[in-house]
């Protein structure tokens, strides 16, 4: 049993380090109502010699206005589609940083390029600093991990964007 749960922590912890959020955002999300994050997602080639391609999509986390027994508990929505992901799923649904939040990911439809993970990603990078540009976050992953990308993305978010919303609950006076 103990070397079974040291297995499923040691797998969590590779897939999580295979994806990387290239170009990061620094605001915080909303204490209250709804906070949407555009991204890119850069996915690398699934066989050798194979092409990657750029994927558009967005993040919708929503937080409860009334936190009940049906609201406690996490909901994700279209973030995987892969048995092994499901495995993220299942760990990431028992941390307290997402509780009664609802992560709903959207996507259009990729885009293949010719250029490496690197050359896209930097390429992306160029056009979004052009276009001054600094809510749209940059992601790159294998491409059978994208969900585990943009999760990785939204739980940075939800948690470096907590301190600014604790702030937030006690000056309106919701903490003592």
């Amino acid at each position: 049993m103990f070397f079974e749960e040291f297995e499923q922590e040691r797998r969590f912890h590779q897939l999580w380090n295979s994806v990387r959020i290239e170009r990061p955002v620094r605001t915080s999300l909303f204490t209250f109502g709804e906070s949407v994050l555009p991204y890119y997602l850069v996915l690398g080639a699934r066989t050798e010699g194979a092409t990657v391609s750029i994927r558009k999509g967005e993040i919708r986390i929503a937080r409860p206005m009334i936190i009940t027994p049906d609201s406690f508990h996490p909901e994700f929505q279209n973030f995987f589609d892969d048995d092994d992901e499901g495995m993220v799923e299942f760990l990431l649904a028992r941390s307290a940083a997402f509780s009664n939040l609802k992560l709903s990911n959207t996507t259009g439809q990729s885009r293949i390029v010719t250029e490496s993970v690197e050359e896209a990603v930097a390429k992306l990078n160029r056009q979004l600093d052009d276009d001054d540009e600094d809510q749209v976050a940059v992601l790159s992953s294998p491409a059978k991990l994208s969900g585990v990308a943009v999760l990785k993305y939204a739980s940075e978010r939800v948690m470096n964007s907590a301190p600014d919303n604790v702030t937030e609950l006690r000056e309106r006076g919701f903490l003592g």
